[in-house]
């Protein structure tokens, strides 16, 4: 067994080993999400050498410097962004947009039934992606590859397409309902779909064909998720409901009961021992996946609950709220306030965590994104310039750039200086 090489991933962090083995190209990842601006990596590196047959004393010195590179790349928090490009060709408004795996490229989805693809650092639009018969309203990339493209429509089907030439290669029919979010599942040749016909269906990756259909829910289904070792389902409804699925047996395993309003999101832990949901009853809920048991209610907002984001340990919760505030949250332990972030005027309908989890970035209905200190829940930069809704913000893969998406038909690609 010989290590060829390792590389870094910066979000959750963690190193991955390419090695050969009897002939042939494997790869092991190790996890670091215990990782902090604090941690000594001179011991994490001993600490793996010892533990890890493929780190030898000729690769630890090489190992400590990537793991100092990683270190401050991710826990930098005094970044500036400034206004590089703005994307604009769609004749009606976005809906949605997603990075690639590594901030290079986006799509965005319209109510002008087509998906585009962009190269973020040229502004150029590379493909205009057409053949849904009304608003394109999902869109997805499939990581950590980017070659393929998934779309979720309005006409009651989501569509696979090349990322390379803008080929469909596949449409996915089934449903009786706008199709509203899809999501490529990270380990397996599957696809996920959500549906306002009150069903998730999932569907084979190669070949386009439906594999189950994922009956339960009593009100339209919003969100879908796979954990990250693509086992495991969640969905999310209007019908107050998450429900957990056991993908290998296309089986309902637990609903998750307590809201008293509709479910505005829901999220795994990338470890899936935690599953995180928000409401318009004005809380989120923390969920033990193995037990199917709320651990905490968080209700510190004043109206509904409208996005949450996890950082990359799943030790902390950002809440966005229609009450114009977005809440930190350390849910590690014991569930505590960390910050509240003060300063839109109108409802915060999008938030997320930087890579590092030491900054948080929401969009508003007040036609700004704005930068916060995790910590010290101050306002770092408002990223202002469009003139209606910032509905969707995201970071980069790297945290280098963030996108933000308007109401005004365009797109903001902010990079950092």
């Amino acid at each position: 067994m010989k290590l060829d090489k390792f590389l870094l991933r910066y979000f959750p962090p963690g190193i991955c080993l390419q090695y050969t083995q009897g002939g042939k190209v494997k790869s092991k990842v190790i996890d670091f999400l215990d990782l902090t601006p604090q941690t000594d990596v001179i011991e994490l590196a001993h600490s793996v050498s010892k533990n890890e047959r493929l780190i030898t004393p000729s690769v630890e010195t090489e190992l400590i410097e990537s793991l100092k590179k990683l270190q401050q790349k991710l826990f930098n928090n005094e970044l500036h962004f400034q206004k590089h490009k703005t994307l604009k060709s769609h004749l009606l408004p976005l809906t949605n947009v997603a990075f690639d795996k590594l901030g290079k490229k986006c799509l965005t989805g319209s109510y002008d039934r087509t998906c585009k693809l962009w190269n973020i650092e040229s502004g150029m639009e590379l493909l205009t992606l057409t053949g849904h018969k009304n608003v394109v309203y999902a869109v997805s990339f499939n990581y950590p590859f980017g070659d393929k493209i998934l779309t979720g429509s309005f006409d009651k089907t989501a569509k696979i397409w090349s990322a390379d030439t803008g080929e469909c290669y596949h449409t996915l029919w089934g449903h009786n309902g706008e199709v509203v979010m899809v999501q490529f599942n990270p380990e397996k040749e599957m696809i996920a779909t959500a549906s306002m016909d009150m069903t998730a269906r999932l569907y084979s990756l190669a070949t386009g064909q439906e594999l189950s259909v994922l009956h339960g829910h009593s009100g339209e289904v919003i969100n879908v998720q796979f954990s990250n070792n693509g086992k495991q389902l969640i969905t999310g409804s209007f019908d107050k409901t998450v429900r957990l699925w056991d993908i290998r047996l296309n089986k309902e395993v637990g609903v998750l009961f307590g809201h008293d309003g509709e479910i505005s999101n829901c999220l795994f832990s990338f470890d899936c021992s935690l599953i995180v949901s928000s409401s318009i009853d004005k809380t989120a809920k923390l969920w033990d996946t193995r037990m199917l048991s709320c651990r905490s209610t968080i209700a510190g907002h004043d109206d509904e609950v409208l996005d949450i984001s996890l950082n990359y340990n799943g030790h902390n919760l950002v809440t966005a709220s229609a009450d114009c505030t977005a809440c930190a949250w350390d849910i590690y332990k014991s569930t505590k306030l960390i910050s509240s972030f003060r300063g839109h005027s109108s409802e915060v309908s999008k938030v997320c965590f930087s890579p590092g989890g030491g900054l948080v970035l929401t969009a508003s209905q007040d036609q700004t994104a704005r930068i916060w200190n995790v910590e010290k829940g101050t306002c770092l930069q408002i990223l202002d310039g469009h003139t209606d809704e910032v509905f969707s913000c995201a970071f980069s893969y790297y945290g280098d750039t963030i996108i933000t998406a308007s109401k005004d038909y365009t797109c903001r690609v902010w990079r950092h200086i």
